[in-house]
């Protein structure tokens, strides 16, 4: 369970205390950057979004209420954060890849995993779909971490053919990886 920050370190927060600031950022930065980090699979990217929560508590800091809770402020800032980077993301065919390829690497023993292990699953029902040859070679890439040529010596095809088939794996993937409904499906398991 976490630390509660009495009403007086918010009080001395709101009158721009920068001691208040630093206690609240030691008590909470370690729940926002693990907040983060179940949408982005990006230790940088949660990093990030850990500062830009803090700049904007500090910033908005008059606006707060004295008897509030400050965690559920920082967590409505965080989650917010998130799905705007999460959206960015899936924007980009090159980090939507990173995405995909950190949810099927990124295994997090917490019990914060069940939305991993729901994006895994739900991944894992797309891969099943594709054709077999594409199958075997997405998961001989992400899953064995296969280099190309290695698959492509394994399965005596060329090089060439193996990209072909992740370019189309992948593509496959991102359809049904759209953002909004990717940001659903998170927004669906993260309304806590």
């Amino acid at each position: 369970m976490h630390q509660e920050i009495s009403s007086s370190y918010i009080q001395q927060l709101i009158a721009g205390d920068e001691a208040a600031f630093d206690m609240i950022y030691e008590t909470y930065c370690g729940k926002v950057y693990r907040l983060a980090f179940r949408f982005l699979k990006d230790a940088a990217q949660s990093q990030e979004i850990v500062q830009e929560c803090f700049i904007n508590l500090w910033i908005n800091r008059q606006k707060l209420n004295p008897e509030g809770n400050i965690w559920l402020y920082l967590y409505v800032i965080a989650k917010r954060l998130s799905l705007n980077a999460l959206r960015q993301i899936c924007q980009s065919r090159e980090l939507t890849e990173k995405l995909i390829d950190h949810i099927s690497t990124v295994h997090n023993g917490t019990e914060e995993d069940v939305l991993v292990h729901d994006l895994e699953h739900f991944t894992e029902q797309i891969i099943n779909k594709l054709p077999k040859q594409q199958q075997l070679i997405f998961r001989l890439s992400r899953v064995e971490h296969l280099t190309h040529k290695e698959i492509a010596e394994q399965l005596q095809i060329s090089p060439n053919t193996v990209k072909n088939h992740m370019v189309e794996a992948l593509k496959t993937l991102k359809s049904h990886l759209q953002y909004s409904d990717l940001i659903y499906f998170l927004a669906l398991f993260f309304w806590v």
